[in-house]
């Protein structure tokens, strides 16, 4: 597992990069590499985990 705690994530998020690093090994990837690469796009898209607290206006 990568560095960190994934507990903030979303199923979608999580199956999300599943699926990148899926991909990744397909290319010949090291899983390592794949799963740092998969996390780093989804922490890219959708900006993280889920944020906790109101959103100031």
């Amino acid at each position: 597992m990568a560095q960190g705690n994934k507990s903030k994530y979303t199923d979608k998020q999580k199956r999300k990069a599943e699926h990148i690093e899926a991909g990744y090994q397909k290319s010949g990837v090291p899983k390592t590499e794949a799963e740092k690469r998969a996390w780093a796009t989804v922490n890219k898209q959708d900006g993280g985990g889920k944020k906790g607290g109101r959103l100031s206006r």
